[in-house]
């Protein structure tokens, strides 16, 4: 995946998180398993997909956690490649002061929509925020493959190679049609 996955050149980088619901048999593993990824939520057991895409709706790196974790457990070590100069935009769930530092610190800058129990006012442009929907429409076409929609697989490590591999077939797919 990174070696045909890379940002573009436009300095837009989007980070979001979806949640999968887990097939039945693939719950049936012993519980001994610690690399299973799998989640109690209200939904049942879930894995969640944490994604960072370029300002084209394509994605850079997939990280995969058990359903019921923070969308923020996973931001820290997507973030570490991102390019200095580079604009986040993410939502509400990653409006945090320490994610925030990690952004300036790469000379970058987050556009994200303050929660509404902040106390300092930050800056915001609902404009540039309008550009999110492309990670949004991401996720929507990763779902359109069967095994990610419906996780069938019992290994997390599995799970994530056939995320990783529908990236790359999406990202393939978008420089086919655009060339």
């Amino acid at each position: 995946m990174d070696a045909v996955t890379r940002p573009s050149d436009d300095g837009v980088t989007m980070i979001d998180g979806t949640s999968v619901r887990v097939h039945h048999l693939a719950a049936t593993l012993r519980a001994d398993h610690q690399d299973r990824c799998l989640g109690r939520s209200r939904g049942g057991l879930t894995t969640k997909i944490h994604a960072v895409t370029d300002g084209n709706g394509l994605p850079i790196k997939i990280a995969i956690t058990p359903g019921h974790a923070h969308d923020l457990t996973a931001a820290s070590e997507l973030l570490d490649d991102l390019p200095a100069g580079a604009m986040l935009l993410a939502d509400k769930a990653y409006d945090a002061d320490w994610l925030r530092a990690k952004v300036r610190t790469k000379r970058s800058w987050a556009n994200i929509p303050p929660k509404s129990n902040r106390k300092i006012t930050l800056v915001f442009s609902p404009w540039l925020y309008k550009k999110r929907n492309l990670i949004e429409r991401f996720f929507s076409k990763l779902k359109c493959y069967r095994r990610i929609a419906t996780r069938y697989d019992k290994l997390g490590m599995n799970f994530l190679a056939m995320t990783k591999l529908a990236c790359v077939r999406l990202t393939l797919c978008h420089n086919e049609s655009t060339a």
